[in-house]
Parts: C-alpha cells; structure tokens; sequence
C-alpha cells in the first residue's frame, strides 16, 4: 500500500552487514554467496519486510590476499562496499569504521570466518522490534568452536567485569550483533583510540534484548588471536567499562594499610608487654612484598588510565579510512625491465 506521494508506507528495514575483514581469502567468497538471497527483500519470522542493502567489507590488512578478494567481490556484486583502512587496527576498530561508512537502518556485524549464519538477521531484527531494542546480541545456543579452555575464560572475563566492574550487559557481549544504524554510526563517530565497541554502545544504547542463534564451524584457517592479544582485548575492556577499577585500588591501598595498622598495634602491644617473639625475616618479608605489591598494582592501574587519556588528548585516531592503494599513487608501479 502506498501514501499520496507514492511513498511505501511501510518499508523493508535495510541492513548494512559489516564484516572486518582479517584473514577472509578463502571464507568470503562462500559467505558473500550466502548473503547474496538476502539483498532481495524477505519476510522474517514474525512478518517483517527485510532486505540486506549493502555489504561492507573493512580491510584491516591482514596477512593473507583478502585485498584481492575484496575488489573481486566488490567487482561482482553491486551491493558490496570495501573500506581501505591505512594500516592494521584490530576488529574493534575495524568494524567501527565499517559502521561509520554504513547507511542502513540497522547494522549487522558478523566475523569473516562462516562462524555467523547471516540468515538470523531476520530473527534478529523480529527481536529487535519486539523488545524496542537498538541492539540485540547473538545468544549462541551451542558452544563456540574455540575449545573448551578459552570459551570459559572468555564467560570468566565478562562475568567478572559485569559484576566487578559494573559495565552494563557485558555477560552477553559478542561480536554477532543487530545494531540501529544510528546509534551504530554514532558511537563509531565519538569513540575514542582504545575503545571497546560494546563497552561505547552500552554508553548510549537503549534497550539491549538476545536473540538464539546456531553457531558454525570456523573455516579452515588459523584463528587471528593469540593469548597475547586476547589478553590485551581483555585488558581494554577493562579499561574503557568505567573508572571503578580506580575505585577497587583505593580499596586495596585502604586494606593494605588497614593491615599494616593491625600489624603494628601487635608489635608494639608485644613490646609492651614484654611478649617475646620468633625474630626472622618471613613476617617483614611479607608485609614489604604486600604493601610493595598493592603499591605498585595501584601505579600500573593509574599509569594505564593515565595513557588512555593521553592517547585521547594528543588525537590519536582509533582508525583512518583511505582509498584503495591500488588506485593511487601506490598502485602506479612500474616494473624494472633489463
């Protein structure tokens, strides 16, 4: 049905799906293939009129040929957007890009590696509706395709932040999400260098629902995180979800010293009364290593918050779009004949 302008008054939601890519060579041709049904307009589950308007594919210069394969897809369908980025930012940063260049009215984010099943984008938006959610995160029904050790040190990592920390909706954070394009576009806008994207939507999103979903096999092909970066991706987290942390080491330097009180008020009570004690190093020992160790804890938290900031102060962006280096200076080579 149509207004008087000839208008539909009732219009398919557009999805923009955003998809850093890192290491996609090999799974994007199989996952552009997937998509491809979606760019027609379909009916979701609960009677939503969805279509995926747009691809967005963000090179983070990765150490495989996904260039090539970008420009070859963006060449193939007429809905696929590449994003340049001018080097390597991680897939916070990546996928922040991806939504800044976006224009749909929602914004899907999925991983490269064929783990998502864009085919829930329906669901998702159905969930979002439902629950009047301007983002909705994938609520996997089946154990990541991980292992066993780093899925429970991811749950670990989230419940203690959400219950240490107080950082809103941090149990069910994933990087499969339905974001209103917006607030997606918004927080891409704002956030600053060493921001953790769900930790900046949780800053000004609304409602957040969870929608089930089946979570696949990777592709074949090495995962993109170490213990070292995953560590790092945990420590950033902890980071940008508030200044609590500062609050927990006032607390530990109030314990320390509460200690070191009680610890006196022994010594000088024994001295008074004429207590004879075993003299050695093992309690002054661990009284310095205690008080040492708070002190310094408490200096290396203060230090990173100190960086963050200053990182924000001197501009450093959190990403940098460019064009295509093919298309530029850097593509005009010519090749050394003899």
């Amino acid at each position: 049905m149509s207004d008087v302008d000839g208008y539909d008054a009732d219009p398919a939601h557009d999805v923009s799906i955003v998809i850093p890519v890192y290491r996609g060579e090999i799974s994007l041709p199989g996952l552009l293939e997937e998509i491809l049904p979606l760019h027609e307009v379909f009916t979701t589950p609960g009677g939503q009129q969805v279509r995926v308007a747009e691809v967005v594919l963000v090179h983070d210069h990765g150490p495989d040929d996904s260039a090539r394969v970008i420009r070859e897809l963006a060449a193939k369908y007429d809905f696929v957007q590449p994003v340049w980025l001018s080097r390597n930012f991680g897939q916070h940063a990546a996928t922040l890009a991806g939504m800044a260049s976006s224009g749909g009215d929602w914004i899907l984010t999925i991983d490269e590696d064929g783990q998502y099943d864009p085919s829930y984008v329906g669901a998702m938006v159905d969930t979002a509706l439902a629950e009047r959610a301007t983002v909705v995160y994938a609520k996997p029904v089946n154990p990541a395709p991980h292992g066993p050790l780093r899925n429970l040190a991811s749950k670990t990592a989230k419940t203690f932040i959400e219950s240490v920390l107080g950082s809103r909706g941090t149990s069910v954070f994933h990087s499969f999400r339905l974001v209103l394009g917006e607030v997606g576009r918004s927080v891409a806008a704002y956030s600053g260098a060493g921001v953790y994207l769900d930790i900046a939507l949780g800053w000004v999103a609304g409602e957040i629902a969870t929608c089930p979903v089946e979570l696949r096999g990777e592709a074949d092909r090495p995962s993109g995180y170490s213990l070292r970066s995953l560590a790092s991706h945990f420590w950033r987290m902890v980071l940008t979800s508030g200044t609590r942390l500062l609050r927990i080491v006032s607390i530990i330097g109030a314990l320390t010293a509460l200690a070191g009180l009680l610890i006196a008020l022994v010594l000088i009570g024994n001295q008074i009364f004429g207590v004879e004690m075993l003299r050695g190093w093992t309690s002054t020992m661990v009284v310095v290593l205690l008080s040492t160790g708070a002190v310094l804890f408490s200096l290396g938290v203060l230090a990173e918050y100190l960086g963050v900031a200053v990182n924000m102060a001197m501009g450093k962006p959190l990403y940098l779009i460019v064009s295509d280096p093919n298309q530029g200076p850097l593509g005009r080579r010519r090749e050394n004949r003899r």
